[in-house]
């Protein structure tokens, strides 16, 4: 499929914090293509005629029907949109990936089923599979006739995947390897035909197999009782002694590791469009609801601190949408830069690296947009009132079902440590030039006020102090701990927001000028000056904290005057931004730009 982002320069990943960008050098959601916008399409009819129907059943845990619909979902190929044909697939793009993954999103349950299934149950077999074990299981994952599970957390291990007891041994006659262990929290675990299932060889070598349901021995347990996501399946996986065809390993002895962290990669931008098409849909939800209840003789609509929270719920998507695509565009440049073919040799291995490149990236995309989804449902609880608290209204079970999105493909926490802890290997490396960058930051600091932005406008310098900000912080922490800084998780977890809040502003302020350079300046243009500014004041809070507690005393004074002057700005009013963005969304009752 041809797209628009061809035009994109290839980088490396973590860069964004050293290089600035044009405004047409980001993938934004302006550049879906006419075919793109036709899947988002085709996702759409099909949750109205299938899915919404049959919601309320599936959410009581019918999970016969959440597997039909998901089959039906297999006719039109939207469980296998990556696959290479010749493996019953669409073979199209990352983008069309994610534009089914955005409108495939507007219910936990039944988003859990497909999400798990076109995901995390078919991509080890595409990206480590071989060519024999691909013909056999692709075509029925694709079609759905085999559903697809993933099985990686254990009772003791759960982002601490390496520490598995799970094992596997070879069998005297050395054609099969005997499984023994349990898995926890398997999505799809209860009607799965077909397990990527990580055990040790040995009890040393981490690695995954292709277990089959029918195997004997594999036994589920029962369906845990959740907070949310009711409808999915959710269980404990049992190996007792099960004999799994050495031809089943997948990938190398050994080697699951890759696995398993290059699919969490894949899984962690992918909630990215999962955690805004939710949160996109609450945002409707809410606004309708908000005309339609009355209170002190008006609707609520009108009350300015509804319009607050309706304009807050917009301005956090509109980021949380822009650095998904931003972030789904670098890695389709990257592969685009080697003109890649899944009839490639290395076609697969290609696609793993392209990913990896931006690890950093897809660790900031679970953890900010699960963090949005997270606000968007609060606050539409809230919007709601008491009957927000009911279940009969569907903000309620957004809400309980949100929050599982900051625990899984690696808890918020364990993705702050990844994205600081990478970007920083990236740098001991010499792969990232933060080490230099963040030289040239401290002797900025040390010449006294720079006048190098004095050319440019108010929101390019409020962006680049951001990055100033961040790099600094990373050389006075290095200096302070140096190879112990990654036992400080507080600093790292604080560095971590800073990054994030960096890659948010430049990539909403990119955005909206491409929207101003489309005429489509009033409601991107709100929205940026309103996020810019709160998310630099955020910036500084943080940044104080991780300054005091890597300086003291005079280094430390100096270092807060340091950062008084990069985190100035002037304010703009942001009670009216927010009532001119409230109002596009109450006049068309959904989230609009």
């Amino acid at each position: 499929m041809a797209t628009a982002i061809l035009t994109i320069p290839k980088t490396k990943g973590g860069a964004f914090l050293i290089e600035d960008r044009a405004s047409h050098e980001i993938f934004t959601a302006e550049d879906l293509t006419e075919e793109h916008q036709a899947i988002g399409r085709t996702a759409d009819e099909f949750w109205k005629k299938e899915v919404e129907p049959n919601l309320e059943e599936i959410g009581h845990g019918n999970h016969d029907l959440a597997v039909k619909v998901l089959k039906k979902s297999g006719e039109l190929g939207l469980t296998a949109i990556l696959t290479p044909e010749r493996y019953g697939g669409m073979e199209l793009d990352l983008v069309s990936a994610m534009v089914a993954a955005e409108h495939m999103s507007l219910d936990g349950s039944y988003s859990g089923w497909h999400g798990a299934h076109s995901g995390i149950g078919t991509t080890p077999l595409l990206l480590f599979g071989s060519d024999e074990q691909k013909r056999k299981y692709l075509p029925k994952l694709s079609s759905a006739e085999m559903i697809g599970a993933y099985c990686l957390s254990e009772p003791h291990a759960g982002s601490d995947a390496l520490a598995a007891k799970t094992r596997a041994d070879l069998s005297p006659d050395g054609r099969h390897y005997v499984l023994n262990g349990q898995k926890m929290w398997i999505t799809n675990g209860g009607k799965a035909d077909l397990f990527t299932i990580f055990a040790k060889v040995g009890g040393e070598k981490f690695t995954a197999f292709l277990v089959e349901k029918a195997f004997a021995g594999v036994s589920c347990g029962a369906e845990e009782k959740k907070m949310g996501i009711k409808g999915s399946s959710t269980c404990a996986i049992y190996l007792d002694n099960v004999h799994v065809p050495v031809e089943n390993v997948l990938g190398e002895i050994g080697r699951g590791h890759i696995i398993a962290f290059n699919i969490l990669n894949l899984g962690r931008l992918k909630l990215g469009p999962f955690a805004v098409g939710g949160s996109k849909n609450v945002l409707a939800i809410s606004a309708k609801y908000a005309k339609e209840r009355k209170a002190f003789g008006t609707t609520i609509s009108e009350f300015g601190m509804i319009q607050h929270k309706l304009a807050e719920m917009a301005i956090r998507i509109f980021a949380a949408e822009t650095m998904s695509w931003r972030v789904v565009g670098l890695i389709e440049a990257q592969l685009e830069g080697f003109s890649f073919n899944w009839s490639q040799p290395d076609a697969a291995h290609t696609y793993m690296k392209a990913v990896e490149e931006f690890a950093a990236e897809c660790s900031i995309i679970k953890v900010y947009a699960s963090e949005v989804l997270d606000y968007v449902v609060d606050e539409g609880v809230q919007i709601h009132g008491g009957y927000g608290f009911h279940q009969d209204y569907r903000v309620e079970r957004a809400y309980r079902d949100s929050r599982i999105n900051r625990i899984f493909e690696g808890t918020n926490e364990i993705n702050r440590l990844l994205t600081t802890g990478l970007l920083l290997k990236r740098a001991q490396k010499g792969q990232l030039g933060l080490v230099q960058a963040a030289q040239g930051v401290m002797a900025e600091i040390l010449g006294g006020p720079s006048l190098a932005d004095s050319g440019v406008d108010e929101e390019t310098r409020l962006m680049r102090n951001a990055k100033k900000i961040a790099l600094m912080l990373m050389g006075v922490a290095y200096q302070k701990h140096l190879a112990a800084l990654e036992k400080q998780q507080e600093v790292i977890a604080g560095m971590t927001d800073v990054v994030m809040d960096v890659f948010a502003m430049e990539s909403v302020l990119l955005r909206a000028r491409r929207l101003a350079e489309m005429g489509k300046k009033d409601q991107a243009g709100d929205i940026c000056s309103v996020f810019l500014r709160d998310a630099l004041a955020h910036i500084e809070v943080t940044a104080r904290t991780v300054l005091a507690s890597c300086s003291e005393g005079d280094t430390l004074r100096g270092h807060m005057a340091v950062l008084r002057r990069f985190a100035k700005y002037e304010p703009v009013d942001a009670i009216a931004a927010r009532r001119r963005i409230a109002r596009r969304i109450l006049d068309a009752e959904r989230y609009v730009i």
